[in-house]
């Protein structure tokens, strides 16, 4: 009877410490997935700051678009100029003017206004408003 008792014993040692040397691998990998968790809220904060920063100012390219759509509408003896107008004028797509007139009209508020095209309606025009 001894004999096979210890084989038994030696085995069911030899399993109890694979399984404590799985728990601590369990523990390291729950440790590990904590800081991966961590690590991304912390990108995920980061890069809603950063898109926030961008909302909130404008660049030096669009400063400089603005103020060119500014000094376009100022030597019109209409003040006016439909947006294909100045789309051609800057050399830009509709998504990049339509950030430069938010700045316009941001830095200048009541002095711009933009209305719609009278022979198309679908077209809109920005008007310099007298002072």
């Amino acid at each position: 009877m001894q004999l096979l008792a210890e084989p038994i014993e030696d085995r069911i040692s030899h399993l109890e410490s694979i399984i404590v040397q799985l728990k601590e691998e369990n523990a390291a990998m729950a440790a590990t997935q904590a800081t991966l968790s961590d690590n991304q809220l912390i990108q995920l904060r980061l890069i809603h700051a950063l898109k926030e920063k961008a909302k909130r100012s404008p660049g030096k390219t669009e400063l400089s678009r603005a103020e060119k759509i500014e000094r376009y509408l100022a030597a019109r003896p209409d003040h006016k100029a439909t947006f294909e107008t100045l789309r051609g004028h800057l050399g830009i797509d509709k998504d990049l003017l339509n950030d430069a007139i938010k700045t316009l009209m941001a830095s200048s508020p009541g002095r711009y206004g933009i209305a719609r095209a009278t022979g198309d309606k679908r077209k809109r025009t920005l008007v310099m408003l007298p002072k």
